[in-house]
């Protein structure tokens, strides 16, 4: 059974890997980070969505919490591609440019929305899995801990990746 895991978990990065590698090599060259595009990011929400989902080879009876915490997953995932692009805006124009022509004032304050968005979202999420956690096995538990690294680490060595190629780039 942990096999399935694994193979499911290998499959979804080994599909998740070339539209992050795509993303990050069809992107402009500005300063900073950059951000996959729409499509990209509902494709690597997708495979996130299937990744977890596989792993946790739910019971029909767990099956009924599933649309909540896949719902909330994708509001997430749209409202974290909305900052991106409202970031997008503001480093196309420049940090100067965008200090000069916007008050600071009203710069942290949607600072502040954009976190209190983000911390309300991150609660829809904790409040549509606990339902579904109260009733995980301690294997599907320990699947999920799993999936849960496992997607960190690909994360983590995403950004490593571009933090280097920028450097290569200077």
């Amino acid at each position: 059974m942990m096999m399935k895991v694994v193979v499911a978990t290998t499959a979804a990065l080994i599909t998740a890997a070339p539209l992050a590698y795509a993303a990050e090599t069809t992107s402009s060259n500005t300063v900073g980070v950059a951000h996959p595009s729409a499509a990209d990011l509902k494709s690597l929400t997708d495979a996130r969505v299937a990744m977890i989902k596989a792993a946790l080879q739910l019971t029909p009876d767990q099956e009924k919490y599933w649309p909540a915490v896949e719902d909330a997953i994708r509001a997430r995932a749209k409202n974290r591609q909305a900052r991106w692009e409202r970031v997008a805006e503001l480093r196309d124009s420049g940090p100067m440019e965008a200090l000069h022509d916007h008050n600071p004032v009203e710069l942290m304050q949607r600072r502040a929305e954009a976190l209190s968005q983000r911390a309300a979202d991150l609660k829809k999420v904790a409040d549509a899995w606990e339902p579904l956690f109260k009733t995980l096995s301690e294997d599907q538990k320990r699947r999920m801990a799993f999936v849960t690294v496992v997607a960190a680490r690909g994360i983590r060595d995403t950004i490593e990746h571009r933090i280097e190629s920028e450097d290569d780039d200077e």
